[in-house]
């Protein structure tokens, strides 16, 4: 009888994979993998579908990252291997970039693609038979039904920012590009959230899938957040009086409209801010130019609406300011989760008018916890306060995060799903190594 091996290894080490594939991790300076990274590589290095889920920041693109590039990197076959598809053009380069670093000691090869460019350019990379394409889901339809992209050797499926794919209308998009992928694959799926009615579209395509939660709805424990109840007229003041305090060295500053970010943006650059609006009437050279000058800190203000609320990965953002509140609850999440990335703290705060109540409270229930008011010296009395105001503190140091609900390292592991008629693989398939 032999006997069973024990896996003592630790760090990134521990998972076993491609030499090549360490050495790029350990070029990327990581050291030590993140939970939803220890929670879902083995089971995607098995080849079992993965449903993740986890608050942002937390290192989820790595972790289906290494899952392909390590099955690749030993089962390399010709053609289009791997899918992941994100809901902007900004995550889906973001995702590519991550991924290249990653392998940049393997002759894995990438195309990414999304709308707003010419095609002409994407084109000529997926001529060079990458095994792995990153792009959105309106431009991958687009070339599939031009007869440019063809996705009958993909063994792989990811869905990263699920949950925001299917609010912004993707669903019909998503299913006609599943029709063209084979049956038999695995799918991942990572979301910072996953609300009652997505999960049941995300379970018609997942097959007995590895389930991991970490933790629940609620921010992060490494950011400070608060509000301010304040008068509409006076949320520029009051923004100025923020972004002008010593601990605020850079910041992104979410508004609900288009036009609201680049009025602003050009606002705050007339005061001697430096400042850059991002949102969807930019064309995709002006956005890139905007999220070029935010990383390297030729400006540090970016003006944006949620075009950058969900995925998007810049390193030390001090402050999150909602200028206006999000559209929805979880909404709140995503954008203050911009900040305290990468376990390190940062500062949410978000401006509250008396029109916003039913969407505060909703918020609160969510994340099950009170939002900490915030008093801020000159705006006490700008704006009507709700009749259930908790707690208000003086601004000028950290707040800390609020108790109230279950926050943080909870963490449950579980099997779910379910196989359904939305392109679920008709049997399970092991990866051999």
């Amino acid at each position: 009888m032999s006997e069973t091996k024990t896996n003592t290894a630790d760090g990134f080490d521990q998972f076993e994979l491609h030499e090549t594939l360490l050495r790029g991790v350990r070029d990327a300076g990581f050291d030590q993998p993140r939970p939803i990274q220890i929670d879902t590589i083995p089971a995607g290095l098995e080849g079992r579908d993965v449903l993740g889920l986890a608050q942002t920041g937390t290192g989820k693109t790595a972790a289906f990252a290494l899952t392909l590039l390590d099955w690749i990197l030993h089962e390399r076959s010709k053609g289009i291997q791997a899918l992941v598809l994100a809901p902007t053009r900004e995550l889906a380069t973001q995702i590519a970039a991550e991924i290249d670093m990653l392998a940049r000691h393997t002759r894995v090869k990438l195309a990414v693609i999304y709308g707003g460019v010419p095609q002409s350019k994407q084109v000529s990379r997926l001529r060079a038979r990458p095994e792995i394409v990153v792009g959105c889901p309106g431009r991958v339809l687009d070339l599939i039904e031009q007869g440019l992209l063809r996705l009958d050797k993909v063994e792989a499926l990811v869905l990263d920012e699920a949950d925001h794919m299917f609010d912004m209308g993707f669903l019909p998009t998503i299913r006609k590009i599943i029709a063209e992928i084979p049956v038999e694959r695995q799918n991942l799926l990572f979301s910072a959230t996953m609300p009652k009615e997505i999960r049941r579209l995300a379970n018609e395509m997942l097959h007995e899938p590895h389930v991991v939660e970490l933790a629940d709805s609620a921010p992060a424990e490494t950011i400070d957040h608060a509000l301010v109840m304040v008068a509409e007229q006076r949320k520029r003041d009051l923004l100025e009086h923020l972004l002008s305090r010593d601990d605020c060295d850079s910041a992104i500053v979410f508004t609900r409209t288009k036009h609201r970010a680049k009025r602003l943006a050009t606002q705050l650059a007339k005061a001697g801010h430096q400042a850059v609006g991002l949102q969807g009437n930019m064309s995709q050279a002006q956005r890139d130019r905007a999220m070029a000058g935010f990383r390297s800190r030729r400006f540090n203000i970016l003006v944006a609406t949620d075009i950058v609320a969900r995925g998007i990965d810049v390193s030390g953002i001090s402050h999150v300011i909602n200028f206006d509140v999000p559209t929805t609850p979880e909404g709140y999440t995503h954008r203050i989760g911009r900040t305290g990335r990468a376990e390190l703290t940062g500062m949410a705060t978000t401006f509250v008018t008396g029109d916003d109540f039913s969407w505060l409270r909703a918020t609160e229930r969510m994340i099950g916890a009170p939002i900490q008011r915030q008093l801020v010296e000159g705006f006490e009395s700008a704006g009507e306060r709700p009749r259930d105001d908790r707690n208000p503190r003086r601004a000028g140091g950290g707040g800390g995060n609020q108790g109230g609900g279950q926050r943080g390292g909870q963490r449950r592991n579980r099997p779910g799903g379910s196989s359904g008629s939305g392109g679920g693989r008709g049997q399970q398939r092991r990866r051999t190594r």
